[in-house]
């Protein structure tokens, strides 16, 4: 059975990630109910490490941040490493069942990021890896960041998630 891929179309470009909906159901199906429902469409990747993460998905422009459903728990122990190219959600640090909507894709391995039984690190959950439009990835990671109000690492000119869509199947 292949996995579902989905098509991110950004101000920047096309960016296409291909799921683990088999290893981490609870994940990409909480990921697809928000694809399925538009929620992507006009947010914003809000948050720009270089070297680290580009992150997504929660607010609009003007950083307005959207209504999200309740939380998922955190599947990080059965998901995939957080290598460079892969997509995983975002959460608040303090909390790993606290995932809505927002996701986030790492632009370099980011081990720490990972479950870690002996750590005692919850991880974040790595659930789908970018198989076509690294160069877009990269070039939004590029961008100029500034802090803005509360939120740190915004790019200073806004990047638009245009919308998200399914795409066939391989």
């Amino acid at each position: 059975m292949s996995q579902p891929r989905v098509s991110i179309e950004t101000s920047y470009g096309r960016i296409i990630v291909e799921l683990e909906s088999e290893k981490l159901p609870l994940t990409v199906g909480n990921f697809m109910q928000y694809v399925n429902e538009g929620f992507y469409q006009n947010t914003l990747f809000h948050r720009v490490i270089d070297n680290f993460i580009i992150q997504g998905g929660g607010f609009e422009s003007g950083l307005i941040q959207k209504t999200t459903r309740i939380p998922i728990k955190n599947e990080s122990d059965r998901g995939l490493r957080n290598k460079r190219g892969t997509i995983a959600m975002a959460r608040v640090p303090n909390d790993p069942d606290s995932a809505t909507s927002q996701f986030f894709i790492n632009t370099r391995d980011n081990d720490m990021l990972d479950y870690s039984a002996e750590d005692n690190n919850p991880g974040y959950c790595a659930f789908g890896r970018v198989t076509d439009g690294m160069e877009v990835v990269e070039r939004i990671e590029g961008v100029g960041t500034a802090t803005v109000g509360e939120h740190h690492d915004v790019p200073m000119k806004e990047i638009i998630i245009e919308k998200v869509k399914l795409l066939n199947s391989k």
